[in-house]
C-alpha cells in the first residue's frame, strides 16, 4: 500500500501526524509521502518510510490521501483546483480529510468525489498538538462503513479513539459540537473571571477553585493559568477558529434550532475579534471584559 498525506499549511499538527503514520508502518514497502506547497514547512520531516516533497505529482496513483488543511475552501481547491489532486489518485482511492470544515462543505466534497469514483471520509481530530505528538488524538469519522474500515488501521496510528459517527459529514458535525461547547466554556470564563476580580476576589484563589472545583474543565485548566500570566499566544488563533461558530450557526439556521447560549458565546467571541484580538488564542476573550470592568485577571495583582 502507498499512503500519501498532504501537508498544506499545517502548523504544529501535520509533522507529528506524518511521523506517526510512518513510524507505525505495517511493512517497509509502505511509503508515506508528505506534500506541502511550501518547502519550508517540510523541514524536519526526515524519518524512515517518510518522503517530504513540494511536488503535487507525488500523490499520483495513491490509494489513500490524507488532508490536514486550514478550511473547506482550501480542501476544495486542493482536490479540484489547479493541482486536481483528486484526479491523480488511484480509482477507488479514499480521501481522508483531517481538517475542520463545515458540515455542508464536507457533504458537497463527498458527493463530488463519489462522482469521480473516489470515496471520502471526513475525519476531523481533537486533542491539540500534544495529542498529535503522542498519537492519542480522538478521530471523528463520517463516511461509508467500508471506507472507514479500510482506513481505520491508518487512523489508529494517529489516534487512540477512532469513532465512526455516521455518513459523510457526520465527523465534521461532531467536531463542530465539540468545539462549540469548548468555546462556550471559554466565553463563560472570560465573562465571570473579571467580575470576580472586580468584586475584590483574589485571581489566584479563584483560579484554584475553577480548575479544581465542580466548574473545572479542560478549557479552565488550559486557559486560566495562561490568563493569570497574561499569555494569549499559546493556542490556536481566534480568527482561524471562528469558523466553528459560523458552522454551528449555519446548521442552526438551516434546521431552525434555537441555540441562545451558543449565540451569546458567539457575541463574546465576535467582540474580541472586533477589538483586534484575532491573532491571539481563545483565552483573549477575557480582554474585552477586563477593559469594561477596569481590572486584570493576573497573578499577584
Amino acid at each position: 500500500m502507498v499512503t500519501r498525506i498532504a501537508l498544506l499549511g499545517l502548523g504544529a499538527m501535520g509533522h507529528p501526524i506524518a511521523r506517526n503514520l510512518a513510524a507505525k508502518r505495517d511493512s517497509e514497502s509502505e511509503t508515506i509521502v508528505a506534500v506541502d506547497s511550501d518547502p519550508a514547512r517540510l523541514a524536519g520531516l526526515d524519518a524512515p518510510g517518510l518522503v517530504a516533497t513540494a511536488d503535487p505529482a507525488a500523490v499520483d496513483g495513491a490509494g489513500v490521501l490524507f488532508l490536514c488543511l486550514p478550511n473547506g475552501d482550501v480542501v476544495e481547491s486542493a482536490l479540484f483546483g489547479a493541482g486536481r489532486l483528486a484526479e491523480r489518485l488511484a480509482p477507488g482511492a479514499v480521501v481522508v480529510d483531517l481538517s475542520t470544515i463545515a458540515h455542508a462543505k464536507a457533504t458537497a466534497i463527498g458527493r463530488t468525489l463519489e462522482a469521480m469514483g473516489r470515496r471520502f471520509v471526513d475525519a476531523p481530530v481533537s486533542g491539540a498538538p500534544a495529542g498529535a505528538e503522542a498519537g492519542t488524538l480522538t478521530v471523528m469519522c463520517g463516511g461509508e462503513a467500508e471506507a472507514v474500515a479500510q482506513v481505520r488501521p491508518l487512523l489508529e496510528r494517529i489516534g487512540s479513539s477512532v469513532l465512526h459517527m455516521g455518513p459523510v459529514g457526520s465527523g465534521q458535525l461532531t467536531k463542530t459540537i465539540n468545539n462549540v461547547l469548548y468555546d462556550i466554556n471559554i466565553a463563560a470564563l472570560a465573562e465571570v473571571l473579571p467580575m470576580a476580580v472586580a468584586m475584590g476576589l483574589d485571581p489566584d484563589q479563584v483560579a484554584k477553585v475553577v480548575t479544581t472545583g465542580t466548574s473545572r474543565s479542560y478549557a479552565a485548566q488550559y486557559f486560566v493559568p495562561r490568563i493569570l500570566q497574561g499569555r494569549f499566544d499559546e493556542g490556536y488563533p481566534m480568527g482561524a477558529a471562528y469558523k466553528d461558530l459560523v458552522a454551528a450557526a449555519a446548521v442552526a439556521a438551516e434546521n431552525g434550532f434555537p441555540m441562545p447560549v451558543t449565540a451569546a458565546a458567539t457575541a463574546t467571541y465576535q467582540t474580541a475579534l472586533r477589538q483586534g484580538h484575532a491573532g491571539k488564542d481563545k483565552g483573549a476573550m477575557v480582554l474585552p471584559f477586563e477593559d469594561l470592568l477596569g481590572v486584570r485577571v493576573r497573578s499577584g495583582r
